[in-house]
């Protein structure tokens, strides 16, 4: 299949080189090149372009409008963001507008047109300079933190906080409700309360804080070893 690729840099030398350079490879075809931010959002329109190459300096609107408005049409292009700027404020602005990968302008003829065939399969690329820091952020992110730096997760009976566990690891209300042998009215009874003694206000805050006070990590009973009284009758904790 051919990919049909639209090029929007506001220097001509670099789009020109850019098209002389992609029209050589067998599955690119260039539509077309602009340094005009409002204008390649009429031609994604009416050429239908399965990928846009783009720095973020344009006339008329910066790239990152043209991405993220270029994101809400019928039938968005993938943006492969190819510049000269790898700061952390660029690489945070260029993710959360859209883009599906991101490239400095020092990258070769190859990571250019990998990175092409990868947007317009769907994927994300990064320049391995922009990964690796991504990825050391990530870990320290992820690493646990202490329980003291939310002491309200000490305010947690034991049911809730494995409930918690349990959900922030991925499972549903209903496979925590089936694995605990509970109702599932219960599991979100409990999850509730966890919400209001944390102060979170989704199952989305709620995730993130068992991660970052390291709950996810604990290892606290298996999985329905609940404990047994006399009559047999499972124990609530």
């Amino acid at each position: 299949m051919t990919i049909r690729v639209l090029i929007c840099d506001q220097l001509p030398v670099i789009a020109d080189g850019l098209k002389t350079l992609l029209d050589a490879v067998p599955d690119i075809d260039v539509i077309g090149t602009t340094r005009n931010g409002m204008e390649a959002i009429v031609l994604v329109r009416t050429m239908r372009p399965d990928v846009v190459v783009t720095d973020l300096d344009l006339q008329t609107i910066p790239g990152l409008e043209m991405i993220r408005r270029l994101g809400k049409e019928d039938e968005p292009p993938s943006v492969v963001v190819f510049t000269a700027s790898d700061a952390d404020k660029t690489v945070s602005d260029v993710l959360h507008a859209g883009a599906s990968c991101l490239l400095g302008k020092d990258a070769s003829p190859q990571e250019l047109i990998t990175a092409i065939q990868a947007a317009a399969a769907g994927q994300t690329m990064l320049a391995p300079n922009i990964a690796e820091r991504l990825v050391t952020w990530f870990r320290a992110q992820s690493e646990p933190q202490e329980a003291a730096t939310c002491p309200e997760m000490t305010e947690l009976t034991p049911r809730e906080r494995e409930v918690t566990r349990m959900v922030a690891l991925g499972m549903s209300t209903e496979e925590v409700a089936r694995e605990l042998i509970i109702g599932e009215a219960t599991v979100r009874t409990h999850l509730y309360r966890v919400r209001t003694k944390l102060g979170v206000r989704d199952r989305a805050e709620l995730v993130s804080l068992a991660y970052r006070t390291g709950l996810t990590h604990s290892a606290g009973r298996p999985v329905g070893d609940e404990r047994m009284t006399s009559t047999g009758s499972l124990r609530a904790s």
